[in-house]
């Protein structure tokens, strides 16, 4: 039927366990396509480790993660990037040193097809590419904002221009699924209303979005649905009202006295 949304991210039973430590324990939860999805939960719920499986930084114990039809389990994180599922992190990770710019093209530079005998002739066809890849860097710049400031040395930025120029390396490698990592941790009021105007922008090409976020207003207004882990569960999943009224998530986050009881 037309009216069933098409599944981007199957994620189904997965576990994950560091030594005897069981960090996320059969979890299974679906991103539909052009959806932005939130996981929420209390510090150590296992939202990062599901990210980092998801992505290939870690190996997933048991379980199946699958996107758009390719299976995920054991694959480098290069290759699961080049299947269009890209990722942020909870701390920047820019090249301080390198101008914004040049911060892009690193990433850009990466996807190049230039044979490396034909950049060491210096052939037309080098130079042709390297203004293409210019251009395609500033166009990201000022999609998120600080084309401006373009020249200028990373370390420069404004710490929510920093994360601005994190997604801006994401979003130069062409993602299908973007998963934001406390895209708004350590965020002012207005940079975070910043960011979700950028990221209604993002979501507004079709790119489907998967974050972890403990800003709870920025998430109860981006998210079509919210995933709550707990202690490595999913204890719910849904719309951001209900997940938000829901009685285990009020006690995992507030803890048992503040669940009301009915009647």
């Amino acid at each position: 039927m037309s009216g069933i949304p098409t599944v981007a991210l199957s994620v189904d039973q997965l576990s994950i366990r560091f030594g005897g430590v069981t960090a996320v324990e059969s979890m299974t939860f679906d991103v539909r396509e052009g959806e932005a999805l939130s996981l929420i939960g209390p510090n150590g719920a296992g939202k990062t480790s599901a990210f980092n499986a998801i992505t290939g930084y870690l190996a997933a114990a048991a379980g199946d993660i699958v996107y758009r039809g390719a299976r995920l389990n054991g694959l480098k994180p290069s290759r699961i990037a080049a299947l269009g599922v890209v990722r942020t992190f909870q701390k920047t990770s820019v090249f301080a040193g390198r101008s914004v710019l040049d911060n892009i093209l690193i990433g850009l530079h990466l996807q190049s097809r230039q044979h490396p005998l034909a950049i060491i002739l210096g052939l037309p066809s080098v130079a042709r590419e390297e203004r293409r890849l210019i251009e395609k860097a500033r166009e990201v710049l000022h999609f998120v904002g600080i084309e401006p400031r373009k020249h200028e040395l990373a370390s420069s930025l404004a710490y929510g221009e920093l994360r601005l120029l994190e997604v801006a390396v994401a979003l130069a490698a062409g993602p299908t699924l973007l998963l934001l990592d406390e895209p708004v941790a350590g965020m002012n009021a207005v940079e975070t209303a910043g960011f979700m105007e950028t990221l209604a922008r993002i979501r507004a090409r079709g790119v489907t979005v998967l974050l972890v976020e403990h800003d709870m207003k920025m998430v109860m207004r981006i998210s079509d649905r919210v995933v709550c882990l707990n202690q490595g569960r999913i204890i719910a999943i849904g719309p951001p009202a209900e997940v938000q009224r829901h009685p285990d998530v009020i006690r995992a986050y507030l803890g048992e006295r503040h669940v009301r009881v009915e009647g």
